[in-house]
């Protein structure tokens, strides 16, 4: 376990009733982590691997069903390309890596995002694990791999239009639940809670259609040194919050 875990006996987590079915993670502050110790950004991936292992165990610790990651942007495609390289070498390393933790833990993986834009190998390695997994039931993970929000809202209105233009669908009568279920999250609940690590005050183009009313929280702490001591503090939080939807009470 990565030096970031905690004894639970120093948590205070709600009752399960008051936690969040979904969490969404910006996992961000790798290169920063890296930078203030003098490393090369890898290594701050690297570390940011392990606290993936950290929430993993939390989540099925407090009983949260389902936890979705952004681990890698369409935009992330434009870094260089030594350092592209060496995440999807990152990335093929860990799900060989973890699929005995997986196991162990009853985790499902899932993915989402432009999948065929992966390299072959770590593909190939992801739909091994994938359907190595599929039969777990404590947690669903889903890595966003190559993934924007605009992309998946815009991928869903064009399933739509050809529905549409075959005759299949009123255009008038589509809804929210028709779009949602176009989605390639369409198998997941929207997110209770978005959690953005680093201190970034934005969205990043992750789950735009999803997070509509997600609580939202924003750490200054960098995603390596993320603790499930804050994330139990941040549920503590969260069900303290008034969720309304729009509504008055």
């Amino acid at each position: 376990m990565s030096s970031n875990s905690t004894d639970e006996h120093t948590l205070n987590v709600p009752s399960p009733s008051s936690l969040p079915k979904h969490v969404a993670i910006i996992m961000d502050g790798n290169g920063r982590w890296a930078k203030k110790r003098l490393l090369n950004r890898v290594k701050g991936h690297e570390q940011g691997a392990e606290t993936v292992r950290v929430m993993a165990r939390a989540c099925c610790k407090f009983g949260i069903p389902y936890l979705t990651l952004f681990a890698f942007s369409t935009e992330n495609w434009q870094r260089p390309k030594a350092e592209v390289s060496a995440l999807m070498t990152l990335l093929g390393r860990f799900l060989e890596k973890e699929l005995p933790e997986l196991q162990a833990q009853q985790i499902r993986l899932s993915a989402i995002g432009e999948l065929h834009r992966l390299p072959d190998s770590v593909r190939s390695k992801l739909d091994a694990t994938k359907a190595a997994t599929r039969q777990n039931t404590r947690l669903t993970m889903t890595l966003a791999l190559s993934y924007g929000g605009r992309a998946d809202i815009t991928s869903a209105a064009q399933a739509l239009a050809r529905r549409a233009a075959d005759g299949r669908i009123d255009p008038e009568a589509i809804t929210d639940q028709d779009v949602s279920s176009h989605l390639s999250t369409a198998d997941l609940p929207d997110p209770d809670l978005l959690i953005r690590t680093s201190g970034e005050q934005r969205i990043s183009n992750f789950l735009l259609w999803q997070i509509a009313y997600s609580e939202l929280f924003i750490t200054e702490t960098l995603w390596p040194d993320f603790s499930e001591a804050e994330f139990g503090a941040i549920l503590e939080a969260y069900a303290a919050r008034d969720r309304r939807f729009g509504a008055v009470r």
